[in-house]
């Protein structure tokens, strides 16, 4: 695939989990995975070769051990991404490796932390949960998820594959965030097998939406929307090992299929010739087609085990690894999309604030006339947003208790006219029963305007308000720090990758130099040996063209036919 401006490759790193008990016990071999943290780098020993064989080596943007922590693999690998989605990108992160190598323990701890992002922008973030359960696209938020007829999977222009009818629900904190995927992976397929006693079933999708709207040099405000997969892949796994049968065979059978879909798209896209890509060999593949080769920022997270008996496996994910290293994509900031979430909510908002300041600029205008005050307003006068909000409702309040005490006078008053007809009496009384309905319901009517409008206000986080509440000055200074150090190790790395590749470009020259000087000499020889029973060569000869590797010396004593002649030189 030719690169252009705007083209980035597939970022690929690995993490290799420890042995587990069940692999210790299988002898004193020890794992086969080694890492070269520094490099980047890591080397597959084969334990049923000999000694004497080389090891595989593969170089990839980075690598974690045993040793390794979620923070790490986040602040050093994730985090750039992250940031990307809050800027209007598309971003994927998904986990690739044989199954009960810590896909899932590797997702759900790479968390998004919420970054200060300027006080002049809106945020509404919104998250959905699915996965593809034996070739059918199911909602995990749907509460009859189980008998739920499977989602459809449709393609626009704009937003390109997406899943029709999928459950969205608006977060306003990482906890919602949290609430969510818990919920979810609660109606995650998921059974034991030999590999892994809690194996996915399934591939899951974890989809989070982000829409800002901030205003622009035009001063139009301008929507970007930013979409974060966190896809979770079920395991490659040989059925011989993991020992299903049944219902978990059909499932293995099906995982395999998609599995083996995704291994030909990366093959078509690494290898760049292909002028076919088969995105929709499976569904898996479909909903990853924006993030393979298409408008996407994407971070493959491949998963080892590091035990003997896996060896196959590991080598099978770290090719596929590294073919992926080779896919472009062309990553493009989403702006002012037609079907933003966002621009609906400000709509809405607006309208509500409006029919609210209406009531209250009412409410105040009643409470003067009731109290007898004549209402003037300066219009030069400036006051915060907030205050201006709670004096209104502070005035609607008045208000209405003013009007209740009002028409309790008049009731009472009612009553004790004995002068007035009791017909008239009933009659007045009534009128004042009804007015006092009236003004109950618009007070309730007022409430539940109040109550939307500041539960849609409330789902939209504000940069610099309440997305930092929670985190204190130390606290950031903290991660900011952590990301220097990110950042600092990814650089040193590429500069070590950088420095080893041209090692190794200098060591091959050397050695393809010594082999050119051995191939002069072997044959210099031959040609001494030659001479010696070959009568003089003709001067005609001498202007024949040789390769420069051939000493002058040789040039003079050249035998005569020049069949044998390229015969010796090639």
């Amino acid at each position: 695939m030719s690169k252009t401006k705007s083209s980035e490759s597939v970022k690929v790193v690995v993490r290799c989990r420890p042995l587990n008990r069940k692999e210790e016990s299988h002898g004193p071999a020890g794992g086969i995975v080694q890492m070269d943290l520094g490099l980047g780098q890591v080397i597959l020993r084969n334990p049923r070769a000999p000694v004497s064989e080389p090891q595989k080596t593969f170089t990839f943007d980075g690598v974690y051990d045993a040793s390794s922590k979620q923070r790490d693999l986040y602040d050093e690998s994730v985090r750039p991404l992250i940031d990307s989605v809050l800027e209007g990108f598309n971003g994927t992160i998904f986990a690739y490796g044989q199954t009960g190598t810590g896909k899932t323990y590797t997702m759900q701890g790479a968390w998004m932390d919420p970054e200060k992002r300027g006080s002049d922008r809106q945020y509404l973030v919104r998250a959905s949960y699915l996965e593809i359960y034996l070739e059918e696209v199911r909602d995990l938020l749907d509460p009859n998820h189980d008998t739920a007829r499977a989602l459809e999977l449709r393609e626009s222009p704009e937003t390109g594959v997406y899943v029709k009818d999928l459950t969205s629900c608006v977060c306003k904190s990482i906890k919602e965030i949290e609430e969510v995927m818990n919920v979810g992976n609660q109606a995650r397929a998921v059974a034991a097998t030999d590999m892994n006693e809690y194996s996915s079933r399934s591939h899951a999708l974890f989809l989070i939406t982000v829409e800002c709207s901030q205003p622009g040099p035009d001063g139009r405000k301008h929507i970007r929307v930013g979409r974060l997969n966190l896809v979770d892949l079920a395991g490659s796994e040989r059925q011989a090992k993991t020992g299903v049968q049944g219902e978990r065979l059909k499932e293995a059978a099906k995982i395999n299929l998609s599995l083996s879909a995704l291994g030909n798209v990366i093959s078509a896209l690494a290898d760049g010739r292909s002028g076919h890509v088969p995105y929709r060999d499976s569904k898996l593949t479909r909903l990853l087609q924006d993030s393979l080769g298409g408008n996407a920022k994407t971070v493959m997270v491949a998963t080892l085990g590091p035990a003997p008996q896996h060896y196959d496996e590991t080598l099978t994910t770290l090719r596929y690894a590294n073919r992926a290293k080779n896919i472009q994509n062309q990553p493009r900031v989403n702006e002012d999309p037609k079907d933003a979430l966002l621009r609906e909510f400000q709509t809405e908002i607006a309208r509500l604030r409006a029919q609210l300041n209406h009531r209250k600029w009412s409410s105040k205008q009643k409470k003067e006339q009731v109290e007898g005050e004549s209402w003037e307003r300066d219009e030069d006068e400036e006051t915060e947003g907030e205050d201006e909000e709670l004096e209104g409702e502070k005035d609607a309040e008045e208000y209405v208790k003013l009007q209740e005490q009002r028409l309790e006078r008049e009731k009472e008053a009612i009553r004790d006219d004995r002068f007035m007809l009791a017909e008239e009496k009933q009659k007045l009384l009534g009128e004042n029963q009804r007015m006092m309905g009236d003004l109950r319901k618009e007070q309730e009517a007022t409430e539940q305007l109040t109550a939307k409008y500041k539960a849609m206000e409330s789902k939209l986080l504000v940069g610099g308000k309440n997305i930092m509440d929670h985190t204190n000055e130390q606290q950031k200074m903290l991660e900011m720090k952590q990301q220097e150090i990110a950042d600092q190790t990814r650089t040193e790395r590429e500069m070590q990758q950088q420095m080893f590749v041209q090692d190794e470009e200098t060591v091959e020259l050397r050695e393809t130099f010594t082999s050119l000087q051995q191939e002069v000499e072997a044959k210099t020889k031959k040609l001494k040996k030659y001479l010696k029973v070959c009568p003089a060569v003709p001067s005609s000869l001498l202007d024949l063209s040789l390769p420069p590797s051939i000493p002058p010396s040789v040039c003079l004593c050249l035998p005569h036919s020049p069949s044998i002649l390229s015969t010796l030189i090639l």
